[in-house]
């Protein structure tokens, strides 16, 4: 049976191989470039940090975000390609029913075919995560935004649980549809739907957020804000390295009460940088909810977690369902 579903999966195997080369050659590169770029930017004495995330900005961030969406996407590719046919097109061709007048039984069948692309999607998608996130990290350390809905999907671990999930789903959806484009087409909507939900309406909530009362500093403000209702806001203020959960948060000044125009105008506007140096010295405060930069290795593994946990009730109603009804 093993060698049975090799022989069918061998083509699809061997063109993800020369995927794999092709992309591993190209982040070596990219990483060994990112690398240098970094010594010369900001391992040198005198270099400063702001010229240096310019720099890196300008050559860097294009390539990143687009590879960082690949890696995002193969797993929902391959659970279209390799998972949503793997039952749908035996179902199509009435081959399945030559298998089963065998002495193979059903769930023997599910479960090779099921363990070897599963095994293959994740070993795919693991190789690709971890050549951009050892591509990525002296880009990724130098901005501490590991968080950043843009990176945190495309890192570490949590792609892998996309690939399992992904590659499960796909052969549920074609056990259940038993038609091969319907399936696909199912597959890739589901998946693009859970990238869209988890990450704003599960993610958030994996750990309780931290609340508390934050100085406003200019280093870690964009800019500020005045509403129409004369209320002063920051813009994207950052805590470094967590999750800011908080958007453009109300400003308030040393005494407790909210700032004013007249106070933020009453510093002298000649420079971007002067006018920011005074208003910090005022003791503007805010209150803010983040996820601390600790547990970005907890909400990884949760993250990968929560897919898996997904990808064993599929696996569990497959194997329930294959031997009901079936023909």
């Amino acid at each position: 049976m093993i060698w049975l579903t090799w022989r069918q999966f061998r083509g699809q195997a061997l063109v993800a191989v020369a995927v794999l080369a092709t992309l591993a050659t190209y982040l070596v590169v990219l990483g060994l470039r990112i690398r240098t770029a970094y010594e010369v930017n900001v391992d040198c004495a005198g270099c400063s940090v702001e010229t240096a995330k310019d720099v890196f900005e300008n050559a860097y961030f294009t390539p990143l975000l687009l590879t960082g969406f690949l890696v995002v996407l193969v797993p929902g590719i391959v659970g279209a390609f390799w998972g949503a046919p793997l039952l749908a097109r035996e179902f199509e061709a009435g081959t399945h029913r030559l298998v089963w007048n065998q002495s193979i039984s059903r769930t023997r069948w599910l479960a090779v075919k099921l363990g070897l692309v599963t095994l293959a999607g994740a070993t795919l998608t693991g190789a690709l995560s971890l050549l951009l996130t050892w591509a990525a990290s002296p880009y990724d350390k130098l901005f501490d935004g590991r968080f950043d809905p843009l990176l945190f999907p495309a890192r570490n671990i949590a792609p892998l649980g996309y690939a399992v999930f992904a590659v499960v789903a796909g052969v549920t959806v074609g056990l259940l549809v038993r038609r091969t484009v319907p399936a696909m087409a199912i597959l890739l909507a589901g998946f693009v739907l859970l990238q869209i939900l988890v990450p704003t309406m599960v993610r958030p909530h994996l750990q309780p957020a931290v609340t508390e009362t934050v100085a406003w500093t200019a280093a870690n403000a964009r800019g500020l804000m005045i509403n129409g209702t004369g209320e002063v806001r920051t813009e994207n203020f950052a805590v470094p390295g967590a999750w800011v959960l908080t958007s453009n948060p109300q400003m308030f000044d040393a005494a407790g009460n909210p700032a004013t125009q007249e106070q933020i105008e009453s510093c002298p506007h000649s420079e971007p940088s002067v006018h920011k140096a005074c208003i910090e010295t005022k003791g503007f405060h805010m209150t803010l909810s983040y996820q601390p930069a600790d547990r970005y290795w907890t909400f990884q593994w949760l993250e990968f977690g929560f897919y898996l946990v997904l990808a064993g009730l599929l696996a569990g109603f497959a194997f329930w369902r294959i031997p009901r009804g079936l023909n």
